[in-house]
């Protein structure tokens, strides 16, 4: 089937069925992040075992992505985001029944897997089923859409875990899974995938042994002065992401290393590691900040974030449309510097202020920020590649995205001295949220930094 233009039918079942399987992944992992505290307290954890909560997923996640974006350029998009749907909402449902802190953290890497499989699937189809001229639009659609999951993700787990339990965010996601699926059997192109291709099963070993060494390393290091089995796994983590190099540059290697001679793509995935390692941070210390220092509910600590699903949901498309027309330099130069603006007013939440003064500026600035990033960005690493490295590429992006996520929850609030305290003071946990902000900030602006260095001016018709 050749693509469709985005305002038919059936280019609205296959955005629309993008947006589903992806937008579930999404909304899980922010719905999470405003169950910390009552997780903490019904399951007996720390603030490690709240990383790792978060951190099982992300791993798994991360670690596969790359694997999870070849097997669709393998086997065929449709297909491998069927099987992608099907497994994270079985997953999601174990997560769901779990009794133990590890249960869940078990249950959680599982569920990491099938969001693997699903996420780069579900941006790789607008590529190859949506018409070249319309995929500015819809790519900014799906990301202002996703966007919107991922920013609802706290306000919808907040008034789940304060009516139900933290376990219904869970079981939340089989009917977004249905439907998803539903979409996809109707909607998506049935396309085959490349012949002649094996998987790079040593290239998947040797990122998944990387990334989840060095993770290990950097939440419980910190956490416990820095051990023997800590520095082991640091060490095992650097060799097995040394190994990985060498490896994909074999000739059926998951990651055509040629990729990366794209002075675009590469600049658009060190933009993305730079900003969303600072974004993962910031949502799951903020919705730590809210709850145990500045007192708020669940579903208060949500809404207090209602104003970033807002906003993009309105802006998103619009900034697909006009990246794809002058081209992603100047929104991936402006956006996250608009971010870190947003992260530096959130210095200005203290104990006792109220929302509207304290909170709500940083909440604005931020989401315009994100809303002029995240569609352009997307843009700018597909359009950086031939069609037919769709799902690698996406799988590339998103895997760099949530490493940052994954590194930016382990690492930052170690360096904001937040690791190995047990439970903290409402005072020292608001000055060391300071002091993480000022690092997301940071990352923020290299990021636009490196989009401002690597991305040519252009216009396009």
């Amino acid at each position: 089937m050749s693509p469709v233009p985005l305002h038919s039918a059936q280019g609205r079942g296959v955005v629309a069925a993008a947006i589903l399987g992806s937008g579930m992944a999404f909304l899980d992992g922010t719905a999470v992040n405003v169950a910390l505290p009552t997780l903490q307290r019904e399951l007996g954890v720390g603030l490690e075992g709240l990383q790792w909560t978060l951190d099982a997923y992300l791993l798994t996640l991360s670690a596969l992505l790359l694997l999870g974006g070849s097997l669709g350029d393998v086997f065929g998009q449709r297909r491998v985001f069927v099987l992608g749907v099907a497994w994270f909402a079985l997953a999601s449902a174990a997560c769901g029944c779990v009794s133990s802190a590890f249960g869940l953290v078990l249950a959680r890497a599982v569920q990491g897997v099938g969001a693997a499989i699903l996420v780069p699937g579900s941006l790789a189809t607008l590529r190859t089923g949506i018409a070249t001229e319309d995929q500015g639009a819809a790519i900014g659609t799906w990301a202002g859409l996703s966007g919107v999951t991922t920013a609802a993700g706290p306000l919808l787990g907040g008034w789940l875990v304060q009516a139900l339990s933290w376990r219904s965010i869970f079981f939340l996601n089989l009917p977004l899974a249905a439907a998803a699926l539903w979409a996809a059997l109707r909607y998506l192109p049935d396309t085959p995938g490349r012949r002649g291709v094996r998987l790079d099963v040593a290239g998947a070993t040797a990122a998944a042994v990387g990334i989840g060494a060095v993770t290990y390393a950097l939440i419980e290091g910190p956490a416990h002065g820095w051990p023997l089995s800590a520095l082991a796994a640091a060490a095992v983590g650097v060799a097995a992401l040394g190994i990985f190099i060498p490896l994909e540059r074999r000739p059926d290697a998951m990651l055509p290393l040629g990729l990366f001679a794209s002075r675009a793509f590469t600049a658009a995935n060190l933009t993305t590691l730079a900003v969303y390692a600072g974004l993962g941070s910031a949502t799951f210390l903020l919705a730590l900040t809210l709850q145990q220092a500045l007192g708020y509910s669940p579903l208060a600590s949500g809404a207090a974030l209602l104003p970033v699903t807002l906003l993009l949901l309105v802006l998103s498309p619009s900034a697909g449309r006009l990246a794809q027309t002058w081209g992603a330099r100047l929104p991936l130069s402006l956006g996250p510097a608009v971010v870190a603006l947003g992260l530096l007013l959130f210095l200005r939440v203290q104990l006792h202020g109220a929302y509207l003064t304290h909170v709500l500026p940083g909440v604005l600035v931020f989401a315009v920020g994100l809303a002029v990033t995240v569609a352009p960005l997307t843009g700018a690493v597909l359009s950086a590649v031939e069609t037919s490295y769709a799902g690698i590429a996406s799988g590339v992006n998103n895997a760099v995205a949530r490493v940052a996520g994954l590194l930016g929850v382990a690492a930052i609030p170690w360096a904001a001295g937040l690791s190995g305290l047990g439970t903290l003071s409402p005072e020292r946990l608001l000055s060391g949220f300071h002091r993480a902000m000022a690092l997301c900030a940071l990352l923020a602006l290299a990021g636009g930094a490196v989009a401002a260095w690597g991305l040519r001016v252009e216009r396009r018709r």
